[in-house]
C-alpha cells in the first residue's frame, strides 16, 4: 500500500481533488470529517472539550462557533484543544489505514499535514494549490468568514509555497476542474504504476 498524503491551505480546494481521488476508487481519509464526527452528538471527544472549555457543547455535540471563540487568539488553548483532538483523530485513521490495508493507494486528506507532523506517517505527499487571490476570494465568501479569521488561519498554517516545495506532487486547483482532475488522474497513475516522482 501507498499512503498519500493530501493537504493545502485553506481554500485551496483540497476537499475537492479529495473528492476527485474517492471518485476514481482510491479510499480517502477525510480528517475534517473525522473531527466533526468526533465533536458531533455522542462524539468520543465532546466530555473531554467540556472539561477544558466549560459550556462549549450540548446534547448536539461541540459547538464550533464558542469552541471557536474559546481558543481564537489564545495558543496556549489552541494547544489544549489539539492536544484533545489529534490523539483521537490518529486513533480513526488507524483504523481507516486497517481497514484498506489490501488497497494499492490510500489518501489520507490532512489539512494540517506538515504543521501536525503527519508527513511522517505518509509515503507520498500531493499539495493541492492555487493562486493567492482565488484562495482570498473562495475563503472570504464562506459565511461567517472575516479577513481577520482568515488571516488568523493563515498564520498557524505552513505558507504555500513551503507546502508546494515539501510536495511530491502539486496539484493546481486554479485551472478548470477537467485540467485538475487530469493532474489527480496522473498522480493515482503514476503512485500504482510505482513509479514514483
Amino acid at each position: 500500500m501507498i499512503v498519500l498524503g493530501l493537504t493545502g491551505s485553506i481554500g485551496m480546494g483540497k476537499s475537492t481533488v479529495a473528492g476527485m481521488f474517492a471518485d476514481a476508487g482510491v479510499p480517502v481519509f477525510d480528517a475534517d470529517a473525522a473531527v466533526h464526527a468526533l465533536q458531533g452528538p455522542g462524539g468520543r471527544i465532546v466530555a473531554f472539550i467540556e472539561a477544558e472549555f466549560p459550556d462549549t457543547t450540548s446534547a448536539l455535540g461541540v459547538d464550533r462557533t464558542l469552541l471557536g471563540e474559546a481558543v481564537f487568539g489564545d495558543a496556549g488553548a489552541f494547544k489544549r484543544l489539539e492536544a484533545i483532538v489529534h490523539p483521537a483523530v490518529a486513533h480513526e485513521r488507524n483504523l481507516f489505514l486497517e481497514r484498506n490495508r489490501d488497497a494499492p493507494l490510500v489518501v489520507l486528506d490532512i489539512p494540517l499535514l506538515f504543521e501536525a507532523g503527519g508527513w511522517r506517517q505518509v509515503d507520498r505527499i500531493a499539495v493541492v494549490s492555487a493562486p493567492a487571490n482565488v484562495q482570498r476570494e473562495r475563503v472570504l465568501s464562506r459565511p461567517g468568514m472575516t479577513a481577520e479569521r482568515f488571516e488568523s488561519i493563515l498564520a498557524r498554517q505552513l505558507p504555500d509555497v513551503e507546502k508546494r516545495a515539501k510536495a511530491d506532487f502539486v496539484i493546481d486547483t486554479g485551472r478548470s476542474l477537467s485540467e485538475t482532475r487530469a493532474k489527480v488522474d496522473a498522480v493515482i497513475a503514476c503512485l500504482v504504476g510505482g513509479t514514483g516522482r
